[in-house]
Formats: structure tokens, sequence, C-alpha cells
């Protein structure tokens, strides 16, 4: 368990410890022949002189947008992170490169802030620090980075940190960070002394996601073997596995105020357990959807899904319902969700090598009746943003709980109570 670095004095019977450097010198790359405009996926300004108006006026105020722009990448983006208190994401792709930007409303001022090519292989994931200060990014080449987050320059780098590659990462405090890799080993770090002080394989298949309680003492993982996993991170101990699910974990994410965990996965289900009760399930709601990648909580109650088919749902958590679409990534799968500092946007990364913003800022005054309509056939998600269905609309073959106008309206029908999909109805 024990890793070698500068800080601390490791025995040198160690096979095989990871590397730490310390790097002051910067290693962004960023093309100075091309502008900012560029690199956000936007046309350069037009000239101004044609925005000014025939008898020689100013020219127009720019248009302010509900939702920033959407962000063209050059690569398709594995992961997005937002900055906890500024407008500004980083997002890593798969050829290893991390950027950041900053986003308006205000059309055409979205802007690439920095760039990095430190990892040699596919970058995983990217999360801020608290403060928004750091950036810790893990990659496919089995390395950890820090960098600062203001200027992208590399500070930390631990090399070889894990046997496999690695695919999760997870800050559990300011000194604290927790990682995941292929081969379902988690590692969780002291980054003052740059070494690991939990060093546990239980998966038998990659750890796809972590999360953390919000007293920072349990460390729950979803694994492509099926299975949850639950570790104590004051004890430093494993401490036990829940049944398998059919299909892979993808996701894990605490709700209702930490008394509930929830899973997505593969087949398209979500896994509920209860806090303490981790060694099975306490419901599951089947979505109609491909699969759930990733989940991103916007209330207590509320979640956000994306999948392999495109789309992003919301979800009330018990009683369970598809709220409706979010938006959408036409025909491409969706690797990650990240909700804005204030609440406003929830991000996307998808396929298609873009970066979309949604507004959900009406997400958390929605309300779920306990009972359901009748739902209508061939019936479509209900659209929760102006951007849901997009130009190319390609609901009219899905089906989902839904309620239509239409059948709010009734067209003279009684309402009947439907069976819900869950096997629980209420916290």
């Amino acid at each position: 368990m024990a890793a070698s670095s500068e800080h601390a004095e490791v025995p040198s019977t160690v096979t095989d410890p990871p590397n730490i450097d310390k790097t002051e010198a910067p290693e962004t790359s960023r093309d100075p022949d091309t502008s900012d405009s560029e690199h956000a996926g936007q046309d350069p300004d037009p000239d101004p002189d044609e925005d000014e108006d025939s008898d020689g006026g100013e020219p127009p105020e720019p248009k302010i947008r509900e939702t920033p722009e959407d962000i063209k990448l050059e690569a398709i983006a594995n992961t997005v992170a937002l900055h906890p208190s500024r407008d500004i994401l980083v997002c890593g792709d798969v050829d290893g490169d991390v950027y950041a930007y900053s986003y308006s409303c205000t059309e055409g001022e979205n802007r690439e802030l920095w760039s990095s090519g430190h990892h040699m292989k596919s970058c995983r994931q990217v999360r801020f620090s608290a403060d928004g200060l750091k950036l810790y990014s893990v990659s496919r080449d089995k390395n950890i980075h820090l960098l600062d987050a203001e200027r992208g320059q590399l500070v930390t780098r631990i090399r070889g940190a894990h046997g496999a590659p690695i695919n999760s990462l997870l800050l559990v405090d300011e000194n604290i960070l927790a990682t995941g890799d292929d081969g379902g080993t988690l590692k969780v770090w002291d980054m003052r002394k740059g070494t690991d002080i939990m060093d546990l394989k239980q998966h038998e298949d990659y750890i796809s996601d972590i999360a953390v309680d919000q007293a920072k003492r349990i460390l729950l993982t979803a694994s492509g073997d099926g299975t949850m996993g639950v570790f104590n991170i004051k004890r430093r101990r494993f401490e036990l596995l829940s049944e398998y699910q059919s299909g892979d974990l993808t996701s894990v994410a605490l709700m209702k105020r930490g008394k509930k965990v929830v899973c997505g996965s593969s087949e398209g289900t979500i896994y509920i357990f209860n806090w303490n009760g981790f060694g099975a399930t306490s419901d599951r709601f089947a979505l109609k959807a491909e699969s759930v990648e990733c989940i991103a909580p916007v209330t207590d109650n509320i979640m956000c899904t994306a999948s392999m088919d495109g789309y992003i749902r919301a979800v009330n958590l018990l009683p369970n319902r598809v709220l409706g679409c979010i938006g959408q990534h036409v025909g491409e799968p969706i690797e990650e969700l990240a909700k804005s500092w204030d609440s406003r946007f929830l991000v996307s990364s998808a396929h298609d090598q873009l970066i979309k913003f949604w507004d959900i800022s009406s997400l958390p005054n929605m309300t779920v009746n306990e009972y359901r309509k009748r739902k209508k056939k061939h019936g479509r998600m209900k659209s929760l943003t102006k951007k849901a269905h997009g130009e190319n609309d390609f609901f009219s073959g899905l089906v989902e709980e839904t309620e239509t106008k239409q059948e709010e309206e009734g067209d003279g029908e009684e309402e009947e109570e439907e069976e819900d999909d869950s096997d629980s109805g209420s916290d």
C-alpha cells in the first residue's frame, strides 16, 4: 500500500512504487495562431463594420441566450467538471488532453482559457478541488495529475499510481483522493504525502464510479461486476459487497439527504439501496432507456440520468417517475453530466464532440403526484426545456411514462391509478 514519495520515507523493498514528480515549468499547449473563439467551436468575430447601421450608428447589443452556446471539441470528451464558484468548465478527452473554458449566456463569449497535454493516453476523469484552485485528473496511462486550475500548469504527477488504467476519481476532502481502476482496485491517497493509505481489490471488474457520505467516512463504489462496494475510510478497511445485479453498475449517487443510494446500470435500471442496507436493493426502477451511464443529483428527490441512446432524463425518486426529457445528443452516447455551481445549468459531454448546456432551473419546483394517470400509447417524454427535442425530433417511437397535455385534459376519460414500476412508492 505504501508508495514512494518525496515527503515520506519508504522501505526499499517496495515493488514498482509510483513516482511523484513535482513540476514547476508549464507544459500547457496553445496555438498562438488560433483565436479563442475558434477553440470554443465558434466562428471568429465578424467584421464590426458589417454590424453597424447604414447611418454609421453603434453595433447592435450582443444577444443574450437562455443557455451558453455549445462548445465544439477536437475529440470526444470522456469527462467534464464545473468550477465550484465560477462560470468555468474543464473537460478531458480521449487523446489525453485537458481543456478549460469560460462560458457565458452572451452569444460569442465562450472562451478557451488553457489546454494541457500532460497525459499520454485517454483522460478518464477530471475534478476541481472545493476551492476551485486545484484540478485533478486520471488517465488510462495509470497516472494521477494535479494541475493549477488557473493556468493549467502541472504541479504534481504520481506515476504508475495503479497497476491498471485508472477509470474513476473522487475528491473526499482537500487532502484525500480516491481512485478506482479497470482491474477493480480502489486506492485512497493522502495528497499531502503523495502516498496511498488504502489499497484494496474487492471487485472483479472495473470501478466505474465512487461516492462518499456527508461525514466523509464511507466510500461507495459501483463496478462492472454488477456489485456496489462499501469501504470505511476512517478504519481503512473493506466492509461489504452488495448482491450481484443484472448488468454493469455504471454510476452511484446519494439521494434523499443520504438516506438512499442509487446505482445506474448498463441495462437501463436504477437500483435503490437504503443507507446501512447495502447488501440488497430496497427498490428498483426500470427506465425505458438503453442504459444509465451517469447520474447527476439535482435535489434530494430529483436526478438527471444520461444514456447511451443520447437522452438526458429527469427522474424523480420515490415515487419513481420519469419527469421528462432535459435534452439530447442526437444518436450519440453521453459520457458525463455535471451541474453548474449555481444549479442553473446541466452540462453534458457526448460522442458528438460537443459540450452542451441545459437550463434546469425549473426542476426543483416540480412536484410529483403519488398516483399516475393513464398512459397514452405511443406517447413521448415530456419536454422539460426548450432545447429538449432539438431540431431532429425522433421521440415519436419512444414510449415513456409521461403526463402530456392531452392526458391532463383527459379527453373525457377517467383517471385511474396505475401500478408503479417500483416495489415501493414512498420514502
